[in-house]
């Protein structure tokens, strides 16, 4: 009984541990977003749209700020 305690534990706090990482990296994100697009809030709002097309188009986290300034460029052109 005590090895299944230890291991619904651990399981628990691992599971946990996985939704925090995943939990901050969206904050970053989403952070990372707001602070490109400045202090307009419709350019803020265009910015956290733009980061969801992100997501759903699978860019890496390391070029998502690339793709990111590339979009926003585009928004001051429109």
């Amino acid at each position: 009984m005590d090895y299944f305690i230890i291991t619904v534990i651990t399981l628990a706090g691992l599971v946990f541990h996985a939704w925090l990482f995943v939990r901050f990296r969206r904050w970053a994100d989403r952070d990372l977003a707001l602070s490109l697009a400045g202090n307009d809030p419709e350019k803020r709002e265009w910015a956290l749209q733009r980061l969801a097309a992100a997501r759903d188009a699978r860019v890496k986290r390391k070029d998502l700020q690339t793709w990111l300034e590339r979009e926003l460029e585009r928004y001051s052109a429109e």
